[in-house]
C-alpha cells in the first residue's frame, strides 16, 4: 500500500447513489456513521478519499467525497476498499476488544501449542466472521486454507503478545445415520 505502513480496512465503495456523485459505501466500523471521524481514507493504490456528507441508507451509508461531484467519476471506484493507518484508531483498554486486522499473521496453535499454522484473513461471508487459515507445510507440499468459525468455542483464546490464538476446531459431523443403511423393506 502507498502510504500506509500499518493498514486497517475501514469501508468498500459500491455502487453510485444518483447521478451527482454520491456512492453506497459498506462501513466496517461498528458505528457506521463514525467512517468520517477517523479522517482521510486511503485505496490500495494512495489515492485520497475524505468525506464531505455521510448518511444512513438501510444497511449502507450513502457517501459523498471531497472533488467527485459526478456518477460517473464515481462509477469506477466500485468495490474499491478503504483504509487507514492503525495508529488512527483508538486503543481499547478492555481486553476482549480488538481489530480484526489484528489477527492477520497470527499463528493458530492446537490446545497442545503445536502450530496449525497462520490465520490469513478473517472474512465475513455473511453469517459471521470466520479465521482463514493457511496450513504448514506438509512434508514439502502447500496446503490449501481453510475456514473455522471465529466464535470463543473455536478460538477460546488470544494471546495478542506472542502473536498466537489457539483454537479448537469443531468436530466433524458424518453423514445422516439414514444414509448409511440400507432399505430394510
Amino acid at each position: 500500500m502507498a502510504n500506509l505502513k500499518n493498514p486497517v480496512l475501514m469501508a468498500q465503495i459500491g455502487a453510485p447513489h444518483g447521478i451527482k456523485g454520491e456512492v453506497r459505501v459498506k462501513s466496517f466500523t461498528s458505528d457506521p456513521m463514525a467512517l468520517a471521524d477517523y479522517g482521510p481514507l486511503f485505496s490500495h493504490d494512495g489515492r485520497k478519499f475524505e468525506i464531505s456528507s455521510l448518511r444512513p441508507a438501510k444497511t449502507v451509508l450513502v457517501v459523498r467525497f471531497k472533488g467527485l461531484n459526478w456518477r460517473d467519476e464515481v462509477e469506477k471506484l466500485n468495490r474499491l476498499e478503504l483504509f487507514v493507518e492503525r495508529e488512527k484508531l483508538p486503543d481499547d483498554s478492555d481486553e476482549d476488544a480488538f481489530y480484526i486486522a489484528d489477527l492477520v499473521g497470527m499463528d493458530a496453535l492446537n490446545e497442545q501449542g503445536e502450530k496449525l499454522g497462520t490465520v490469513i484473513d478473517v472474512p465475513n461471508f455473511g453469517a459471521g466472521d470466520m479465521l482463514e487459515i493457511k496450513p504448514a507445510k506438509v512434508e514439502g507440499k502447500a496446503a490449501q486454507s481453510y475456514y473455522l468459525p471465529f466464535t470463543r468455542a473455536v478460538a477460546p483464546s488470544i494471546d495478542f503478545a506472542n502473536k498466537t490464538l489457539t483454537v479448537i476446531p469443531p468436530v466433524e459431523i458424518s453423514g445422516r445415520p439414514e444414509n448409511n443403511e440400507k432399505d430394510k423393506s
